[in-house]
């Protein structure tokens, strides 16, 4: 069995009044059965509550209660041949009433279970016995949740003296969630190193919903292209273990390296890289600095976050981002105690920090990461802390915050959670070096663009703001967050946490939505030009440099009245447009393809949320018909829920039902086209009729009102084998306000990366 989240180390808080002073006295609670189960495996479970002494009132209840983050499916008590059906009965003729709520009791355990009496009341040893899954009158069973739990808890709660208030009882029951059968390898670089410098290979298998899983071994060979000391010609994957890590690699000679695993019969499973080996400049660093675990909304302890970011998502960088009105002063302690444990310079970055969570009202969602240990937490509330002695440390507005903060050596970074950061209310470019424009809440390119009419210089940064335990390699599963979560590459040149600092400061770092790939982009300017150390609107005795070349972040003020954009990119998979973009505006759209390149391949994307806020989900539903066609294969785009449909019908048919949160999903068709061939494409969205040769290499775009939300169509080639790109545009800078130059890459499975602006006035 697992491990529970210390429930000390967790902000929840109970009614201060109870029935007595001893909870024993409100009776105890069984599981059957308990032990490990399979993430979406089909289960039934029988929980038995014995009542204590105090008895249970007329309309006395229990109460069950989960943590909000489980996806294991809606409880019902309408269809019994349903899945998740629930029954509860006791050994006395008292009836009882079951109501399941999504959120129907606090954070963070929204969803509950009452079970209620009513006609009678129970004595010293009566039972209630609640069945999850009940499988008696035809239904499947109660669904596991996607993602791996080690303390799966039932909590139980009574209610006694039917007075309303629930109070937990001592013991809680619980299981352990498992991960499922091998579904797909992964192998991960990073992406930019020198020559002779150490760096490792990380290996893994996954299961159908993305947890790494002990059920995976074999013998494979590793193939490089490009010589790489240390690397063994085979590996064996030992059964039992969830990763395996090859360090201490070096690459002696500039090159790119891509790594191919393959398996006994020479099939490749997995690819590693691109990673670039070159003499100069700076390393690429990849973190996911925005997380939570069970001592908040999370789910596993704050130990096995930072195990999981280390030695399963392979990442160089991580944070630990706790709500502030959920976290402790015991949490707070132990959390710090962890990162200064787990942080190890050149290895693994650890940053002790966490979410300011302030309304959108008084400035929204901040995250606040130290560069170390031991510092106050300004928090935006003590909603769910009882402990009110430190309350007048509060920061209860992010422009409190910001002032609050002056002094500290910390840096901060806006985003978009349950509540989204007004970056109009509250800004301070001092501190706020940062807008995370992705993570599993989905895509808000919004939140950075913003701030440019408002004359803010701040960089891009992705991460996965997970909820489940998985930093680094955050898949939403098949609840409310709708995208895989993203990563940013920190361009620096050591692993320290000053190298980071310095970084972000700078603004020298790319985020994408979770894949890895090596992006450069640089400016040159015709004439010698003025490079800030820091932001001189901010910082106007900051250090200044002659140069006719910046990278991406950089602040620069030239003469010059043209600049030239040159980028570079290696991605793991083939790109399939990169935009360049001043401001708002995308000056060009490049691929690496010509219109003589396309094929017989249709794509369809859907994209958009409904607004800012915390219910922005957007559904699509719809088909589309090819008529006069034939599909010969059909792939899916960023359809990361495998229960919601999106499937090939018959010879010609697409039909789905998904939904996007400021992302895209969406699909690709390998066509026979015959004479006179048309798309029929129909969402309770809007529509699109199109004869097929008219489809072709721009979008074909119907607007769909919301926020950004649209469908496009348009056509790629058969085969696209372009990973490795180079490009470059001549730019007419304004002569008024900043030129923000930055770029957007969307490769063809579907993943994005955006560079930091490289932000140039005259």
């Amino acid at each position: 069995m697992g491990k529970v989240v210390a429930s000390q180390l967790v902000g929840d808080v109970w009614p201060s009044a109870q029935p007595g002073a001893d909870p024993v006295l409100y009776g105890h609670v069984s599981l059957d059965p308990v032990g490990a189960f399979e993430v979406r495996s089909l289960q039934t479970f029988r929980l038995v509550y014995t009542v204590g002494r105090y008895g249970i009132d007329d309309t006395g209840s229990i109460r069950v209660v989960f943590r909000v983050v489980g996806d294991w499916g809606f409880l019902q008590m309408n269809e019994p041949k349903g899945y998740n059906f629930v029954t509860a009965n006791t050994n006395t003729k008292a009836r009882l009433s079951l109501d399941y709520s999504g959120i129907g009791h606090q954070r963070p355990w929204f969803k509950s279970l009452t079970v209620r009496l009513h006609g009678g009341y129970l004595s010293e040893g009566d039972i209630i016995t609640i069945t999850f899954g009940d499988t008696s009158q035809g239904s499947p069973g109660m669904k596991m949740q996607t993602f791996c739990e080690p303390g799966f808890e039932f909590k139980v709660l009574a209610d006694v003296c039917a007075v309303g208030h629930y109070y937990p009882l001592v013991k809680t029951p619980h299981i352990s969630i498992v991960p499922g059968e091998v579904h797909q390898w992964k192998a991960v670089l990073p992406t930019l190193r020198h020559p002779s410098s150490v760096f490792r290979l990380g290996i893994k298998a996954e299961d159908n919903w993305g947890n790494p899983t002990d059920k995976a071994s074999g013998q494979f060979t590793l193939k490089s292209t490009h010589p790489v000391e240390g690397l063994p010609n085979t590996i064996d994957y030992p059964l039992g273990g969830k990763s395996l890590i090859l360090d201490q690699l070096k690459v002696k000679e500039p090159g790119v390296v891509r790594i191919q695993m393959l398996d006994e019969t020479g099939t490749c499973v997995a690819e590693a890289g691109p990673l670039l080996i070159e003499e100069s400049g700076f390393s690429g660093y990849w973190g996911d600095l925005h997380g939570q675990s069970g001592e908040s909304i999370g789910i596993t302890t704050s130990r096995e976050y930072f195990e999981f970011a280390r030695n399963k998502a392979f990442l160089d960088v991580t944070g630990h981002q706790a709500n502030d009105f959920q976290v402790n002063n015991a949490f707070w302690k132990y959390l710090n105690e962890l990162t200064d444990q787990y942080h190890e310079d050149g290895r693994f970055v650890v940053f002790p920090g966490y979410e300011w969570s302030g309304n959108t009202a008084v400035g929204g969602d901040r995250n606040v990461f130290f560069r170390n240990e031991g510092r106050q937490i300004r928090r935006s509330s003590h909603a769910l802390l009882s402990d009110r002695r430190d309350i007048d440390t509060d920061s209860p507005s992010a422009a409190q915050l910001f002032e609050d903060l002056q002094d500290e050596d910390c840096v901060v970074y806006a985003h978009v959670g349950g509540r989204y950061a007004d970056i109009a209310q509250a800004h301070d470019p001092r501190l706020e070096t940062a807008m995370e424009i992705h993570s599993a809440w989905g895509t808000f390119e919004w939140l950075l663009t913003d701030g440019f009419p408002l004359g803010h210089r701040s960089g891009v940064v992705c991460n996965s703001d997970g909820h489940k335990g998985r930093p680094g390699a955050s898949y939403p599963g098949a609840a409310t967050f709708g995208a895989y979560g993203g990563l940013t590459c920190f361009l620096t040149r050591d692993l320290t946490r000053d190298g980071i600092f310095e970084c972000l400061r700078r603004r020298h770092h790319y985020g994408t939505t979770g894949c890895r790939m090596h992006m450069d982009v640089k400016v040159q300017f015709d004439q010698e030009s003025t490079i800030f150390e820091r932001d001189p609107k901010a910082f106007p005795d900051t250090n200044r440099f002659a140069t006719n070349e910046v990278m991406m972040g950089d602040i620069v003020q030239s003469p010059s009245s043209e600049a030239t954009l040159k980028l570079s990119l290696l991605a793991h998979n083939p790109i399939e447009r990169i935009e360049i973009r001043n401001g708002e505006n995308v000056l060009d759209t490049f691929r690496p393809y010509t219109p003589s390149n396309l094929g017989n391949r249709i794509r369809v994307i859907w994209s958009g949320a409904e607004y800012r806020g915390r219910g922005r989900q957007c559904n699509w539903t719809g088909s589309a018909v090819f008529k006069g066609c034939r599909i010969k294969q059909f792939v899916k785009i960023n359809a990361w829920n495998h229960e919601r449909r999106l499937e090939q019908c018959n010879h010609n048919t697409v039909e789905w039902d998904t939904f996007t949160t400021g992302n895209f999903g969406g699909f690709d068709v390998w066509l026979e086209e015959g004479p006179a061939a048309e798309l029929d494409l129909t969402t309770n969205r809007g529509s699109i009729q199109e004869a097929l040769e008219d489809i072709g290499v721009e979008d074909i775009i119907m607007e769909a009102g919301g926020l950004e939300r649209r469908l496009r169509v348009f056509r790629l080639p058969e085969d696209n084998p372009h990973r490795e790109v180079e490009y470059q545009l001549r730019i007419p800078l304004k002569p008024e306000g900043d030129n923000q130059l930055w770029i957007c890459v969307t490769t063809e499975d579907g993943f994005q990366a955006w560079s930091s602006p490289v932000f140039v006035y005259r």
